[in-house]
């Protein structure tokens, strides 16, 4: 007969292996290997890009990785100013676009021209899409149909993908 006990561990352990797997899988899911296959108009190897960027932003920029809400600085910023690529300093966003939309994100309902490129992204078999760098192919977080007038589009993106420069 099964404890109580033993029956959560199996579970949980069960749900642990799951969770690894799936998380092990990431790459696969989201076609980082297509994105590292794409020209960008800024190219370099692996190698080069973690030890130009510090671990966070190459995780996030280089790896598709997304950093825990609110642990940006980049969402308490109210600043004029401009929101670049961490990976290659190129100017993605005003802070005019800037909203607090309650994710735990630095969000903006519009990128500046010509600044991003958006991929579809099937990881964990949802449908969204990601948005990149145009420059450089820099994973910045994600785009949804949720977002203020005048879009209607909420670019949900990682705070350690960005830098900050004040006007």
């Amino acid at each position: 007969m099964k404890s109580r006990r033993n029956v959560l561990r199996n579970g949980l352990s069960s749900l642990g292996i799951f969770s690894a797997a799936v998380a092990g899988m990431r790459g696969l899911l989201t076609g980082t290997a297509a994105h590292a296959a794409r020209t960008y108009e800024l190219m370099h190897t692996d190698a080069e890009w973690k030890k130009l960027l510090q671990p966070e932003p190459y995780r996030i920029l280089r790896k598709a990785g997304t950093e825990r809400p609110y642990s940006s600085p980049l969402n308490k910023e109210k600043r004029i100013g401009v929101y670049s690529c961490a990976g290659c300093a190129l100017p993605l966003f005003s802070s005019g676009t800037k909203f607090e939309s309650g994710t735990g994100w630095p969000s903006f309902w519009q990128p500046l021209d010509n600044a991003v490129a958006e991929e579809t992204d099937t990881t964990l078999f949802i449908r969204r899409t990601e948005v990149l760098c145009r420059r450089c192919g820099g994973h910045l977080g994600h785009v949804f149909k949720d977002g203020p007038k005048p879009t209607g589009l909420r670019y949900c993106m990682n705070g350690a993908a960005l830098t900050f420069k004040e006007a």
